[in-house]
């Protein structure tokens, strides 16, 4: 095995408390666990978080949300497909128990003739676009027209309205603040429209990890629901995994130093060599040897998800040995890297090295990447297992 995700089932059940806790007691959380668990496996961290008490979780599609109701079987624990649906997928979402997000007549009309199909009514959430530009229905006469095939429908139930912030870590003072209130205020208006429509949805969301961070958004959606007679529910992902954007402004984050990460990833030394000053290292011979070193060939690459932007020279990423770092030395390949143990203790062939987890993180590959702890875990590709 050159490489495997060690998953920690307890620290993924005590961030789940942590959202529960900051959300608060009023607030059903939804646990995402959509692509593959952000790279975590979906049908693995389910299990744990089902058995933890999270009684809704968020998946990508409907395969994926097939493979997580083969594990979980058809309990209590509630599916959400979250991205959308192809009217072929009803039949699908029907037969797995899953909850589609719709936001079109045709999605109302193709769950209703699958909902018929088998006998019974089935539940929907209705997404409303509030300035993504996405999914879901403008505020307005499409509302409207979705809204009353809803309330004609036998067989289909609106059971949760929602939305989805663009700037949902921003804080005070930060650009993103106006973007956040002008998506407020444009769900309430849906809201309005949903009443007066005769729908009563049990559940109202629009909030992810950084609204949970943030704060505002929370007690927002928490009074938005209240009006409705729902309850205000919270789709989490990143914080469940232990981390969190940073959230811009002069806002204090209120989740994310409770979070812990759950995930680290490792491999093992499978070459070792000394080589002189001025020898060059790796394709393009982009660096040069100033002195005698050891190197360290650790048999992962672009191809597993340690990104080509961890090279010396560009993010200059690293790896941890022995709790000690060990610099990437020349261009990540697409299956080997190479790291410098010059100065570290001596390395034997198999020792144990941490490529993300503990003085290593998620926020660190995305520094060396330009990008975000998301796209990091999402690009993982190896065995995962729980401790």
């Amino acid at each position: 095995m050159k490489s495997w995700i060690e998953i920690s089932s307890a620290k993924l059940v005590e961030n789940l408390r942590a959202v529960q806790s900051v959300a608060g007691a009023a607030v059903e959380t939804l646990a995402v666990v959509k692509a593959n668990g952000y790279g975590h496996d979906a049908a693995l961290v389910a299990q744990t978080l089902a058995g933890g008490g999270a009684r809704w979780l968020g998946v990508s599609d409907v395969e994926e949300g097939a493979r997580v109701r083969q594990t979980l079987g058809h309990g209590g624990t509630r599916i959400l497909v979250m991205c959308g649906m192809d009217l072929g997928d009803a039949p699908q979402i029907v037969a797995n128990g899953l909850t589609p997000v719709i936001w079109t007549l045709e999605h109302v009309g193709a769950m209703d003739r699958a909902a018929r199909g088998v006998g019974h009514r089935v539940p929907v959430h209705l997404e409303i676009d509030t300035g993504m530009s996405r999914q879901g229905v403008a505020v307005g006469a499409d509302l409207d027209k979705v809204l009353e095939r809803l309330a004609a429908s036998r067989w289909v139930s609106c059971e949760g309205v929602m939305t989805h912030l663009a700037s949902a870590e921003a804080g005070k003072g930060s650009r993103g603040v106006a973007i956040t209130e002008a998506q407020r205020e444009q769900f309430a208006a849906a809201l309005e429209q949903v009443r007066m429509a005769g729908i009563k949805p049990e559940l109202v969301h629009m909030g992810n990890t950084s609204a949970v961070d943030e704060g505002s958004t929370m007690k927002w959606v928490r009074d938005a629901a209240k009006k409705l007679g729902a309850r205000a529910m919270v789709r989490t992902g990143l914080g469940l995994y232990g981390d969190a954007l940073a959230i811009e402004g002069d806002s204090t984050a209120s989740l994310r130093p409770r979070l812990s990460p759950v995930l680290t990833w490792k491999t093992r030394v499978i070459g070792l060599r000394e080589i002189p000053a001025g020898a060059t290292v790796g394709y393009g011979a982009t660096f040069t040897a100033t002195s005698p070193m050891k190197l360290a060939l650790l048999p992962i690459g672009y191809a597993d998800g340690f990104r080509r932007e961890a090279s010396s020279g560009v993010g200059d990423g690293w790896v941890m040995v022995g709790g000690k770092q060990a610099k990437v030395v020349g261009r990540v390949s697409m299956n080997l890297t190479v790291v410098d143990v010059t100065d570290l203790a001596p390395i034997t062939m198999g020792k144990e090295i941490v490529l993300l987890g503990d003085g290593v993180s998620a926020d660190d590959h995305a520094q060396w990447c330009e990008t975000i702890p998301y796209e990091i875990l999402c690009g993982l590709r190896a065995h995962v297992h729980l401790t």
